[in-house]
């Protein structure tokens, strides 16, 4: 069975980390699914660190209004990822993508 790679890597975001570990025991050899679905596994796992600590922080004022935000940010940030790679993009994040990268390459 051929499996379309752009598809792959999308597929990775779809549920977060456990599609993204789901697709990195399925492939083991292409690189731009492996570095798409390691970049969300660290996504979406500082997502829910993120979301953890956010309620902690005093300062914050309005949490309301704040989880609102997180949340459409998390919603945009998620289409986006899943965008570039249905269009066969390798997009990098800051910090995770390079991040990713490393993780995923061969011999690691």
């Amino acid at each position: 069975m051929t499996r379309d790679p752009k598809l792959m890597a999308a597929l990775s975001y779809s549920v977060g980390i456990a599609s993204a570990i789901i697709i990195l025991a399925i492939e083991k050899k292409d690189a731009f699914v492996r570095f798409h679905a390691v970049q969300s596994v660290l996504v979406f796992s500082a997502i829910a660190l993120m979301s953890l600590l956010l309620p902690t922080i005093p300062i914050l004022g309005n949490w309301t209004a704040v989880r609102v935000l997180f949340v459409l940010g998390v919603v945009g940030l998620w289409g986006f990822l899943m965008f570039k790679a249905v269009r066969g993009e390798a997009y990098r994040l800051p910090y995770l993508g390079d991040l990713a990268a490393n993780l995923s390459s061969p011999g690691q």
